[in-house]
């Protein structure tokens, strides 16, 4: 069967009372376009059970039905019995479902978390790494004009975190493979440090005719996709893209900043250390986030306090009086102290102003040195200007610039070339 139109339901009735704006709708829009799909309508529906009226309607005209919202375990959440009902089948509980949640919340399952492992019969669960809700996908048949169709169903989770999880990894790839659309390569890249406004005008300058790009907003990164065209020309876009907001902000691939640093650490059989001020531990959180961290993760000092760099890292009193505590002497102090004190091959440091107050006009809100000690190379500070959108903004991103310059650091590039080339940070 040929697959062309879509439609698209968000349920919620936080959306249909404006509590919150509905964000999916656009995201999902965005990227079925740009495989080629017609997306025919984008509908916002309450948790009241009024969703069946217009599916039944939808389903005239679509070939596809994506759902979002409605599959928690709670008696208004109606999307699995609504569809059921529409397919006229029941609702079975799936064992393997049921298994990977009892693993995870235990006892809790049963009483009414039981029902997010309840699906349309003949459906199949998609998993849901990020929550407890799977989604679910099936075949609802319908009839259109006096002949049996059959339209092909899809119905992830409501929180953007578990629906961006789903709806990329595991429904696009799939849509993708389908035929009838017209399709078109696409590649991803992720971008870092870039703000989405800033990265909009940086793939307008950098645009190459026939080439289409879209963006997922992510919390320590920005995903760009680059579709239509040639392999080498959607390559050409990234080197123009690149060339304009800076090296090394740009990389192919779906990954995150601190994978550069993780895998090169990994491959290379070294070990990490982090003396940490104003990101509180941030970075330290993103290495041990990676499985199998152990082998070449030492361990941090969060020295946020002066007293804490001079007592735990050994930082002399001399610099904290005369450069201060921001400042490319108390960093290289600081990576020094915790690389001798744990004998790794290398050391992070890092020293700033997250803001939102502390600024001054020498060292305002933003301002973050970064300093790196290794076995084999010399001590070298660095220090970075980051736009601030608040403090915890200020924070991601100097950890993420951190993750970029030790990766830059160990592979020799000067790291003062290499933050000039940053503009739009």
């Amino acid at each position: 069967m040929d697959y062309t139109n879509v439609s698209l339901f968000i349920i919620g009735t936080e959306l249909t009372r404006g509590i919150i704006a509905d964000r999916h709708g656009q995201l999902m829009a965005n990227e079925l376009t740009h495989l080629g799909y017609h997306v025919n309508r984008i509908v916002i529906v309450p948790d009241d059970g009024t969703l069946g009226t217009v599916l039944r309607q939808c389903l005239q005209e679509s070939d596809i039905v994506i759902l979002t919202g409605g599959l928690g375990p709670t008696s208004d959440d109606m999307t699995r019995s609504l569809v059921a009902s529409i397919a006229q089948v029941e609702l079975v509980k799936d064992e393997q479902s049921y298994q990977d949640l009892y693993k995870r919340i235990g006892d809790r399952i049963n009483g009414s978390n039981s029902r997010q492992v309840y699906f349309p019969k003949g459906f199949r669960p998609i998993i849901n790494p990020k929550g407890t809700a799977p989604g679910f996908t099936g075949i609802i048949p319908f009839e259109k004009n006096e002949k049996k169709c059959e339209i092909l169903c899809y119905a992830m989770p409501g929180p953007p975190v578990e629906m961006h999880e789903m709806f990329y990894k595991r429904v696009l790839p799939e849509l993708a493979l389908l035929s009838g659309h017209q399709d078109y390569e696409r590649d991803e890249f992720s971008t870092f440090l870039i703000p989405e406004s800033k990265l909009e005008e940086a793939c307008a300058l950098g645009a190459e005719e026939g080439l289409q790009w879209g963006t997922r907003v992510q919390e320590y990164r920005i995903s760009l996709y680059i579709s239509g065209g040639s392999k080498e020309r959607r390559l050409s876009m990234k080197q123009h893209i690149e060339a304009i907001v800076g090296i090394g902000l740009v990389e192919e691939g779906d990954l995150e900043a601190v994978d550069i640093l993780s895998r090169y650490l990994e491959d290379h059989h070294l070990t990490i250390s982090c003396a940490e001020s104003c990101t509180g531990g941030l970075v330290s959180k993103l290495l041990t986030d990676r499985p199998g961290s152990s082998k070449w993760f030492w361990g941090s000092a969060v020295s946020y306090a002066n007293d804490a760099k001079m007592d735990m890292l050994h930082v002399d009193k001399s610099i904290i009086d005369t450069d201060g505590a921001v400042s490319a002497r108390c960093v290289e102090a600081m990576a020094e102290g915790i690389r001798r004190q744990s004998d790794s091959d290398c050391a992070i440091a890092i020293s700033g102003i997250a803001g939102p107050d502390g600024g001054t006009d020498e060292k305002p809100v933003g301002l973050i040195w970064f300093g790196f000690a290794s076995k084999t190379q010399p001590v070298v500070s660095v220090k970075v200007k980051i736009s601030s959108f608040g403090r915890a903004s200020v924070r991601r991103r100097a950890a993420v610039a951190a993750c970029l310059l030790a990766f830059s650091y160990l592979n020799g590039i000067d790291l003062l070339d290499r933050v000039r080339s940053w503009q739009y940070i």
